[in-house]
């Protein structure tokens, strides 16, 4: 089942361094510390560290990913493997990259698709990918996978090859939630790509597992003089879903709001705060590359914050946020309740 087929209940019803290169990595910064005798210069650049890191933390889950593939009869392989460039049914990117609000076809449903023994590593795969017990808990949405019910809920499709020296990415999909684990083969590209997440209640409210988000990034509304707000808060811009059409602001795109090189030092400390909670609930590799994208982009200072209201703005003064720049794009909206669509690149740097 499609987004388009099975919206949000709310809404209308119920690396660049991938592994094989990491190994590589390795090799040539030992050859660097063996020429440089005791004085060791690593040859990688920041960025290229934290995908070096972060492929060393995806062997881990690309092994299951492996011990996954090998246990596919012929007939799994064929409803749930795709090839690594299927296009999606809408066109433009890739399948493997649109976000979606549902299992993309019955067939993919875990608990219909797959044996128990391979139900259980896609739990451990799922896992691999959160920042602890925290960060499942985030994901997960309580372990219910909002109005999915149950991970068996939830949708596995596999897309490439999961062998050595080849490109695979594992989509999770179900209500309020699309991520990835795709062992470091996406180039240039932040968690394997598009992200979506949300939650049924409303952003704000306590039972929400990311009103914390909503919280940080209003923080920084509330810190906002009477100027500032009449230049960062907007009406002239309507929510939607982006599900496939979230591309990345261009190198030299001016994205409105509030640019993070005109804020006050306060605001840049609430700023720099928020964006360690958005990425909190994705392992800290995840997140160090995320920063390290930004820093290769022109850093923090090329970030813009707009906050945006509409028929469902209530005391908090905004509905969603959207944070941009190049390389870079965080839409979150908190009302009626939340859905966010994230997209982060280095191929601008």
């Amino acid at each position: 089942m499609t987004a388009a087929k099975n919206p949000c209940p709310d809404c209308a019803s119920p690396p660049q361094l991938a592994r094989r290169d990491f190994i590589r990595v390795l090799g040539a910064s030992a050859a660097a510390l063996a020429v440089g005798g005791l004085s060791p210069v690593s040859p990688l650049s920041p960025l290229q560290k934290a995908r070096a890191a972060r492929a060393e933390k995806q062997a881990q889950a690309e092994g299951l990913v492996v011990e996954l593939f090998k246990s596919m009869d012929p007939d799994q392989k064929k409803k749930l493997v795709l090839p690594w460039d299927a296009p999606a049914k809408a066109g433009g990117l890739p399948a493997r990259l649109v976000t979606v609000n549902a299992p993309v076809t019955k067939d993919s449903v875990i608990g219909l698709g797959y044996d128990k023994k391979q139900a259980e590593l896609l739990d451990r795969i799922f896992r691999s990918i959160c920042n602890g017990e925290e960060g499942y808990k985030r994901l997960s949405r309580n372990g219910k996978f909002d109005n999915s019910g149950a991970f068996e809920n939830s949708g596995a499709l596999l897309y490439g090859d999961p062998t050595e020296g080849k490109k695979f990415s594992l989509v999770f999909a179900s209500h309020h939630l699309t991520v990835r684990c795709d062992g470091n083969s996406e180039e240039a590209t932040a968690f394997g790509g598009p992200l979506y997440y949300g939650h049924s209640p409303k952003g704000f409210a306590s039972t929400n597992v990311f009103a914390y988000q909503a919280k940080a990034v209003g923080a920084v509304f509330e810190s906002l003089t009477e100027a500032q707000r009449k230049s960062t808060l907007l009406d002239n811009r309507k929510w939607t879903d982006d599900h496939g059409k979230m591309k990345l602001p261009a190198k030299d795109a001016k994205p409105a709001g509030l640019a993070y090189a005109d804020m006050t030092r306060e605001q840049k400390e609430l700023t720099e705060k928020a964006m360690k909670e958005l990425v909190s609930p994705y392992r800290k590799e995840d997140g160090d590359e995320v920063m390290e994208i930004v820093k290769a982009n022109g850093g923090m200072e090329k970030l813009s914050l707009a906050f945006y209201k509409d028929e469902h703005t209530e005391k908090e003064g905004w509905s969603f946020w959207r944070l941009e720049g190049p390389g870079f794009v965080w839409s979150f909206r908190a009302l009626e309740h939340i859905h966010t669509f994230v997209n982060i690149g280095s191929k601008l740097a």
